[in-house]
């Protein structure tokens, strides 16, 4: 019996299927082959017994690792100017993004940042390593279950940090 989230992506998909939605039914049909691709290698790894599904932090990994992908591949159609197969990746992202936590908001980012800089006494970039660690497990022990941009973290330290 698949998980709650893995259950909403299987009804989601259904539910697209039926309302001839291509862009929500190839995307989550991508989504559900990658969450079976992890459910396989959990298993041969033995982290996953014969019968159970994948945990949902599990599943949000693997659509956290496809959203990834999707704005990698905006990033390039937009160097190499293809706004058509650009547009496509964005839906898809939509799609995907209605599948994650909520992000931990820019705004209490640099409280947290400058706060870890003033307490481990941080000077410059050469401390960019220690005070990235602290931020990050600060954050998440404040994130509630919201996710941590961890590239919007270290550009915050090391802004901080240069000036």
């Amino acid at each position: 019996m698949p998980g709650a989230l893995e259950q909403r992506v299987v009804d989601d998909l259904a539910a697209a299927m039926r309302s001839g939605d291509d862009d929500r039914k190839r995307t989550l049909r991508l989504l559900r082959a990658a969450l079976k691709n992890a459910e396989i290698e959990a298993r041969s790894r033995g982290k996953l017994a014969a019968g159970d599904a994948l945990a949902d932090d599990a599943v949000v990994g693997v659509v956290q690792h496809q959203a990834k992908q999707r704005r990698d591949a905006i990033d390039l159609y937009r160097q190499g100017g293809r706004d058509d197969l650009r547009q496509q990746e964005e839906r898809e992202l939509a799609i995907l993004e209605a599948y994650l936590p909520s992000a931990v908001p820019v705004d209490e980012i640099e409280p947290v940042v400058q706060a870890q800089i003033a307490a481990l006494g941080a000077t410059g970039p050469a401390d960019i390593g220690k005070v990235m660690g602290a931020a990050v497990q600060a954050l998440q022990a404040r994130a509630d279950g919201r996710l941590i941009d961890r590239k919007l973290v270290s550009d915050t330290v090391r802004r901080l940090l240069a000036g």
